[in-house]
Parts: structure tokens; sequence; C-alpha cells
């Protein structure tokens, strides 16, 4: 029985240690792993993904629609007012 217990104690500290050992490497590195997101999102979204393309966003277009439109902002009929309070 007491080798048993001698294995179960053993196995709980190796994963105790696997994971203050991890959560300090994640520490260590947090910077690099942020960096290495934000440039593979950025990728993502550019499409230059290895030369795949089929991003969100191809590259070199500008056709990013224009809030300069008074027609794209001014609806052609009234906006419903609030009902007022009567007391």
């Amino acid at each position: 029985m007491q080798k048993i217990v001698n294995v179960v104690a053993i196995a709980s500290g190796a994963v105790s240690i696997a994971l203050i050992g991890s959560g300090l490497f994640v520490y260590v590195n947090r910077d690099s792993i942020i960096d290495s997101v934000k440039q593979q999102a950025i990728e993502a979204v550019t499409g230059s993904l290895g030369g795949l393309g089929g991003g969100a966003l191809p590259l070199g277009t500008n056709d990013i629609p224009s809030t300069s439109n008074p027609t794209a902002s001014t609806p052609d009929f009234p906006l419903p007012q609030a009902p007022q309070a009567s007391l």
C-alpha cells in the first residue's frame, strides 16, 4: 500500500512541476507569443499567407466605402420619434 501512495505522490509532484513550468514558460515568452498572434491575425486579414490569397481584404484594393456620400447617411423617409410622456 505504501508503494501505491508513493507513486501517487510522485505523479502529483510531476504534474505540479509541469504546470508551474508551463506557466513560467508562457510568462517569460508572453511578448513573443503576443507578437506572433498579432502577425498571424494581420496575415489572415490581408491575405498574405504564403501567397495563397483568399484573405478578407485583397492587397491593393482601396474600395472602402466613403462616408461623404449624403445619400448613404440621410434616409428618404422620416425617422420615428420617441413617444412623449404625458402627466
